[in-house]
């Protein structure tokens, strides 16, 4: 395990307040509503096939990273578009991993693979070329056993649900079947429509196509595309999805005339669209996705700010979502004003912001949740999901914001042993903030205490109705 002062202040009398607060909170369950495992690993329940699968090919944290240094990602065997060779000796991939593990000092992504090594593998040796095939082994042998398969794995990282994330063109067949299992593990999907509302989607006319075949409804048209959001969205309620996710460039929104959006479809279906009508189409759908919450009850998770594979040869080889998406400068001010005009006042609506753009968080995005009813803030995310960002997060929003317009923490991770590591990094550096809050006089201990919690648990579920 990982030592008891891990991340906790260098200061003594902040350091023990720390230590008494994180030691109410270190047992509570995850509550896990935003990531991206795969559905499949719980419905079928069967062994992880070796510790390359588990930890490596998965992971773009650990791959890119490995990438900015030379190594091919055909050489972690991580999947080619076309199907070409890849590495495929899962022993050669750890190898490749463990020549280069050097290379993760003073990362997070050191912190979550040396405590899932510890918590779940009784492994406290550090891994090395040396060690590399000695470690292997262990894991290996462990994910042989039934206290090792995902679902005993999901018990005993005392995880109460877990959210999924899924396209609408997806059938939800692995959460059918989870549902008919009987297993009492939760794990509910999340609506992500990003490949039948972004024109600029690969294959996004054809997508729409299927969508409406999937939906029964007429989806070349503009209100035939809306009931069919409406009735897709239903669906995956019923496969216990409470919030939906939108990955769009930027938060860009508008509110336009109905005439206006019924022309505007008609020009993205069609494929000669500008990529400013393209920002435009994304930006209405967000509106329109909001009124939709709005009668249906999920929560929006917006995500701006990545640009998207900008790396164009990892994206032409091994297609999205492979370590090439960057941060970049996001508006929220003016951006949101169309949506927010609409529906910012609600206090039945529910829109959870996150940015990649963290000089964002005091100038703009606090400011906007400490005043609209809709809005709440998302966690430090992806490249600032890390102790600094996390610290840097709390500094910058708590000020404006205060803690309850912000909903805790979320692991947005594909790696399943890492989220237990992640979880307790969060609540170690909120105890931390928290212990200096106290030791200032700024907070009394029991109201830090029940902050801790709410962090830690609450907002969590209460933001994302689980």
């Amino acid at each position: 395990m990982p030592h008891q002062d891990l991340l906790f202040p260098s200061d003594p009398v902040q350091r023990v307040i720390a230590r008494r607060l994180y030691g109410e909170i270190k047992d509570l369950p995850i509550i896990s509503p935003h990531g991206h495992t795969d559905p499949r690993w719980y419905a079928e329940n069967q062994p992880f096939s070796d510790p390359a699968a588990l930890f490596v090919v998965p992971d773009h944290y650990i791959f890119r990273m490995l990438y900015s240094q030379g190594v091919p990602l055909e050489a972690l065997g991580v999947p080619r578009a076309d199907g070409g060779p890849v590495e495929t000796d899962p022993r050669a991939i750890w190898r490749q991993f463990a020549r280069h593990w050097y290379l993760f000092r003073g990362t997070p992504s050191r912190i979550w693979f040396e405590y899932a090594l510890a918590s779940v593998f009784g492994i406290a040796e550090r891994l090395t070329p040396d060690t590399a095939d000695g470690l292997y082994d262990r894991i290996d042998e462990c994910l042989k056993r039934p206290e090792f398969r995902p679902r005993a794995l999901f018990d005993r990282f005392n995880i109460e649900v877990i959210a999924t994330t899924e396209s609408p063109l997806d059938p939800l067949d692995h959460h059918r079947a989870l549902q008919a299992s009987g297993w009492r593990g939760r794990v509910v999907t999340a609506y992500r429509p990003d490949p039948v509302v972004d024109p600029e989607f690969p294959g996004f006319a054809a997508n729409v196509a299927r969508f409406g075949a999937l939906t029964g409804e007429d989806a070349l048209t503009w209100d035939g595309y809306l009931a069919a959001h409406a009735k897709r969205r239903r669906f995956f309620m019923a496969f216990g999805a409470t919030s939906t996710d939108h990955g769009h460039p930027s938060a860009s929104t508008a509110d336009l005339a109905r005439s206006e959006c019924r022309a505007l479809f008609a020009k993205v279906l069609g494929g000669a669209v500008s990529p400013a009508e393209a920002e435009l189409f994304r930006g209405q759908m967000l509106t329109e996705m909001a009124r939709l919450s709005l009668e249906d009850g999920l929560v929006m998770q917006i995500h701006p700010g990545a640009y998207r594979n900008h790396n164009p040869r990892v994206f032409a080889g091994f297609g999205r979502d492979k370590g090439a998406d960057l941060p970049s400068r996001t508006d929220y001010v003016h951006a949101l004003k169309p949506l927010l005009d609409r529906f910012g006042n609600e206090p039945r609506l529910t829109i959870i912001l996150f940015t990649l753009d963290e000089s964002n968080y005091a100038r703009e995005l606090a400011p906007l949740a400490g005043h609209y009813p809709a809005l709440r803030l998302g966690p430090a995310w992806w490249f600032f999901d890390s102790p600094e960002g996390m610290r840097r997060y709390r500094e910058m929003v708590t000020e404006t914001a205060g803690f309850y317009n912000t909903v805790g923490f979320n692991d947005d991770t594909r790696a399943f042993p890492s989220i237990p590591a992640r979880h307790d990094v969060a609540r170690r550096v909120d105890c931390a903030y928290l212990a200096r809050l106290v030791a200032e006089h700024r907070l009394a201990e029991d109201e830090a205490a029940e902050v801790a919690h709410d962090l830690a648990y609450r907002l969590a579920k209460q933001a994302y109705k689980l």
